[in-house]
């Protein structure tokens, strides 16, 4: 009886394994691939370790620069937004002085295309600086936040 359940186990092992075996370039691939994959996964792992050690080091000094580094963060991010903020009124400024100069003279009277994909651009800008601003300043007020705490 025992032989005969074995036999059935072993029947419905080879049931369900391929009938034939892998081909050459398989088995070329898994040789060539295996090693690269192993060389990669170590270095992952290292990086991730050195990346934890650094931030662990680096945590500190965070912590104790924060009142400097926090304020820093925001001046840095309200003078980059306004350095954009004066670009793009410019630009918007000197294409509409453009528009109506041409207007005046006749020689255009609809908007051109390039004016319209400008406006379109400055626009995307705008909405972007505004975005930009708002999540450095998020960020600043959650570190004051987390400094306080």
């Amino acid at each position: 009886m025992a032989e005969h359940h074995d036999q059935q186990v072993t029947d419905n092992i080879k049931r369900r394994l391929p009938e034939k075996g892998p081909s050459g370039s398989q088995v070329v691939a898994v040789i060539t691939l295996f090693p690269i994959g192993g060389i990669l996964f170590s270095l992952s792992c290292i990086i991730l370790a050195v990346t934890v050690i650094c931030l662990a080091l680096s945590t500190p000094l965070f912590v104790i620069f924060s009142p400097i580094l926090v304020p820093a963060a925001i001046a840095l991010g309200l003078a980059l937004s306004g350095f954009l903020a004066s670009g793009l009124f410019g630009l918007t400024g000197l294409s509409s002085l453009s528009w109506i100069l041409n207007y005046l003279r006749g020689t255009k009277a609809e908007m051109p295309e390039q004016l319209e994909y400008g406006k379109r651009r400055m626009q995307d800008t705008a909405g972007h600086v505004v975005q930009r601003t708002k999540d450095v300043a998020s960020k600043a007020h959650e570190g004051v936040r987390t400094h306080r705490t």
